[in-house]
């Protein structure tokens, strides 16, 4: 049974899109493992080095524990006294350094308030104890 018209033929040209696919997905593959991706600067800096060498002036160290608690030398400190207690840590040093020692899970707001605690004391310097990777 055909119903097609007799005078109608089927040799019209027909486009056979996988093999196509099929190369794009391998370009695709290729352009995607052959692909680096630079860093974009607005302007051009140049970072300072540094070397990792002990320093000869012993820090001030405070340490913040995860809930906010201070302790400045071992020993416990109140949030309201921090400042008069670093101020006074600070006199009995050649040079005023704070080594901040932070928990890790310690909120932000308690390092921000030890940082301000330590301008307001006269430290010039601040500096975080950090672990290295495993």
């Amino acid at each position: 049974m055909n119903f097609r018209p007799a005078n109608q033929s089927d040799d019209g040209p027909d486009i056979n899109l996988i093999p196509l696919i099929d190369v794009l997905l391998v370009m695709l593959i290729f352009l995607a493992a052959t692909t680096t991706f630079t860093r974009q600067q607005a302007i051009k800096i140049n970072l300072p080095q540094a070397n990792a060498e002990a320093s000869d002036v012993m820090p001030i160290e405070l340490a913040i524990s995860q809930d906010g608690r201070f302790a400045v030398a071992g020993k416990l400190v109140a949030s309201n006294e921090l400042v008069f207690t670093l101020k006074a840590a600070g006199q009995r040093a050649d040079q005023s350094v704070l080594l901040i020692r932070a928990d890790s899970l310690a909120a932000h707001q308690f390092v921000v308030f030890a940082m301000q605690a330590a301008r307001e004391a006269g430290i010039g310097r601040v500096h975080f104890a950090t672990q290295a990777r495993d």
